[in-house]
C-alpha cells in the first residue's frame, strides 16, 4: 500500500513522524511517498535520511498540487494520505487499509487531541468541538485517510479546495466512510489562543469555499440546536460555550475578506504545535 504525505517547512517534525509510521513495519510493506513543496528548510534532507522514504520536491507550496503529484508518483493501493504534522504507526496504517472493503472506500483513524500543554482557552474550546457530532463522525481533522482505489477516483474528481479533508468526507455516504476504533492518530492542536484562531479562520474560510461549491452537507454545519443538544445531554459544557463562540465569531469575521476576495490558497497554520 502507499503513502502519499505533502510536506512544506516540516523539517521540525517529519523525521520523528516517519519513524513512528515505518518503525516496527515490515520493510516494503509501505511505499512512503514524501512531497516537499516549496519548502524553505531542510525538510526534504531530513526525511530521505529516514530508510524506507521517497522523497520528491516541487518549487510551488501548494498542497494540493503536492497531493496530486504523490499520486502520480504512487503504485500501489489502498493509498493513504498523511499530513506531515500527526503521528501515527505503521501497524495503525495497515488497520486503516483493512477496514476498506467493496462498500467502504474512506476510512480514518481514531482522533487523539494531547492538550497536556495547551492554554486553557486552547483546552476550554477544544472540549465543545471534540464533542460535535459532525466531528466526531467526519473523515476530516484527522490529517489520516486511507482510500481504496475506487474511493480515490472518487476523490481525484472533486474539485480543488482548502478543507481537502472536509470535501474528502463529504463525498462518501456514511455506509462508505467509516472511522476505524483500532486505529488511532495524534493531531498535534495549538498551544496558544493566537494560533487557534489562526487555524480557525483557515477552516472557516475552507468551509465557505465548501458550502459555496455544493461540497458541504448541511449535517457538517454546527447549528444552535446541534449545541443546544450537546449542552442538555452534558450540562458541564456550558461552561465553555461561550469562548468556543467567540472563537467562532472572530474566525469568522477575519476570514471574510479572503472569502469576499477568493482567496482559498493563503494557508495559515500554527507554529506552535510544530514546538
Amino acid at each position: 500500500m502507499s503513502v502519499v504525505i505533502p510536506a512544506h517547512d516540516e523539517a521540525s517534525v517529519i523525521g520523528a513522524n516517519l519513524r513512528a509510521l515505518l518503525d516496527g513495519t515490515e520493510p516494503g510493506r509501505l511505499e512512503v511517498v514524501v512531497v516537499c513543496n516549496g519548502c524553505t528548510d531542510d525538510t526534504a534532507d531530513v526525511a530521505r535520511g529516514v530508510d524506507g522514504v521517497r522523497v520528491v520536491e516541487i518549487t510551488e507550496a501548494s498542497k494540493a498540487h503536492a497531493v496530486r503529484v504523490g499520486n502520480r508518483c504512487a503504485t500501489a493501493f489502498p493509498r493513504v494520505h498523511l499530513d506531515a504534522d500527526v503521528t501515527i504507526s505503521g501497524a495503525d496504517v495497515l488497520r486503516l487499509a483493512a477496514a476498506l472493503d467493496d462498500q467502504v472506500h474512506a476510512v480514518a483513524p481514531v482522533r487523539a487531541l494531547p492538550l497536556g500543554r495547551a492554554s486553557w482557552p486552547v483546552r476550554s474550546y477544544y472540549r465543545v468541538w471534540e464533542r460535535l457530532p459532525q466531528v466526531r463522525r467526519g473523515l476530516f481533522g484527522r490529517g489520516a485517510i486511507a482510500l481504496s482505489e475506487e474511493g480515490q477516483r472518487r476523490v481525484d474528481a472533486l474539485p480543488r479546495v482548502m478543507s481537502d479533508d472536509l470535501a474528502i468526507s463529504e463525498a462518501f455516504e456514511e455506509a462508505e466512510r467509516r472511522i476505524a476504533g483500532d486505529a488511532t492518530v495524534v493531531v498535534h492542536p495549538p498551544l496558544t489562543t493566537a494560533d487557534l484562531l489562526r487555524r480557525r479562520v483557515r477552516v472557516v474560510t475552507g468551509n465557505a469555499q465548501a458550502t459555496d461549491l455544493g461540497i458541504r452537507h448541511r449535517e457538517s454545519v454546527t447549528t444552535p440546536s446541534v449545541l443546544l443538544t450537546m449542552v442538555l445531554r452534558d450540562p458541564r459544557l456550558a461552561l465553555h460555550l461561550p469562548l468556543f463562540l467567540g472563537i467562532g465569531l472572530l474566525a469568522r469575521t477575519r476570514s471574510r475578506r479572503a472569502v469576499r476576495t477568493g482567496d482559498f490558497t493563503t494557508w495559515l497554520r500554527d507554529e506552535s504545535s510544530r514546538t
